[in-house]
């Protein structure tokens, strides 16, 4: 997801991806832990869609842009 397509969603709407990533990085982890997971990068790219959901909701909070 683009940073763009972030900006756009309201704060419900990112509090919504950001517990479905939360969720789809339990599952990558866990996969890791038991071998089944191929695409390591995977948990990379989620971790930082993660925290660029983060930095959106707190420039909302900030009234920034």
């Amino acid at each position: 997801m683009k940073i763009d397509e972030i900006r756009e969603k309201s704060v419900e709407e990112l509090n919504e991806a950001i517990y479905s990533l939360k969720e789809k990085l339990f599952d990558l982890r866990r996969k890791k832990a038991v071998g089944q997971l191929e695409n390591l990068s995977e948990i990379k790219r989620v971790r930082k869609e993660i925290a660029r959901c983060y930095t959106v909701l707190k420039e909302k909070e900030l009234g920034v842009k």
